[in-house]
């Protein structure tokens, strides 16, 4: 897809740069006369050296990236097995949420994701977290599939919304789309209280997902921002020792190891 034109239009806070959600150009250069340009015609990375005096770097990634708002979006779902709206900025603010895509309905892979998701609800609810599954399907599909019994192959009564992306602007906006295919790849995205994507992950279609990774992942984040001067090192849960971000610090963390 061309990108457009125009120039993207930004918006700035202290802590976050806020990009909109559609494929942009943003151009910049830094006090070390770097010039990077980015432009979100495909997923694919690309760098050219200027012949110029100054080094010039392109690069074309695909938004959204970690660190940028997430792409908002209003879309019908079902959830108690009602027809209900979703949109993803009703959570600015309130919740963090937990935004999975998966490919289709009534296959194999999924509903074991799914209803994993569900079954761990409880956890995420108490981390004050909101958890969405999307597909291309129908609402009327979800609908079926939640009415099936598990034993079946069905999902059986879900603990959140699953949400209709008929028209896969959602798939497309947040970059999971299989174009050819007009499924989605199974992405999936940690998004804090202030809408800013924080984690995503992306498996291809025969790669499950896991929830005790998603919960670490969430609790880590939960962690450094509660403690901003804190990080955490690899496989950090609740309760273990995290590091300071400097030399000094960091001494500490690895001595007691």
């Amino acid at each position: 897809m061309a990108s457009s034109s125009a120039s993207a239009a930004l918006l700035s806070s202290p802590n976050h740069t806020f990009i909109s959600p559609k494929y942009q150009t943003l151009g910049f250069s830094t006090s070390s006369s770097l010039s990077f340009q980015y432009k979100s015609l495909r997923s694919s990375v690309s760098i050219r050296p200027s012949t110029a005096r100054r080094n010039s770097f392109v690069v074309r990634a695909g938004l959204p990236l970690v660190g940028n708002q997430a792409p908002d979006f209003e879309a019908e779902a079902v959830f108690d097995q009602e027809f209900i709206n979703v949109k993803l900025s009703d959570y600015i603010g309130k919740k963090y949420v937990i935004l999975f895509f998966y490919p289709l309905d009534f296959t194999f892979v999924c509903p074991t994701e799914i209803t994993a998701f569900s079954d761990r609800y409880a956890e995420f609810e108490q981390i004050n977290t909101e958890v969405l599954g999307v597909s291309v399907d129908s609402v009327f599909s979800h609908l079926a599939w939640v009415q099936t019994d598990r034993k079946s192959g069905g999902l059986g009564d879900l603990n959140y919304p699953l949400i209709s992306d008929v028209t896969k602007s959602i798939s497309k906006a947040f970059n999971v789309l299989i174009e050819d295919q007009g499924i989605a790849l199974r992405g999936l995205f940690i998004i804090d209280k202030e809408g800013v994507i924080q984690h995503s992950t992306i498996n291809n279609l025969a790669i499950g997902r896991s929830v005790d990774e998603t919960l670490r992942t969430l609790q880590a984040l939960q962690f450094v921002q509660e403690n901003p001067d804190e990080v955490c090192p690899a496989g950090w849960k609740p309760g273990e020792k995290s590091m300071k971000p400097d030399p000094k610090g960091s001494k500490e963390y690895f001595a007691a190891i």
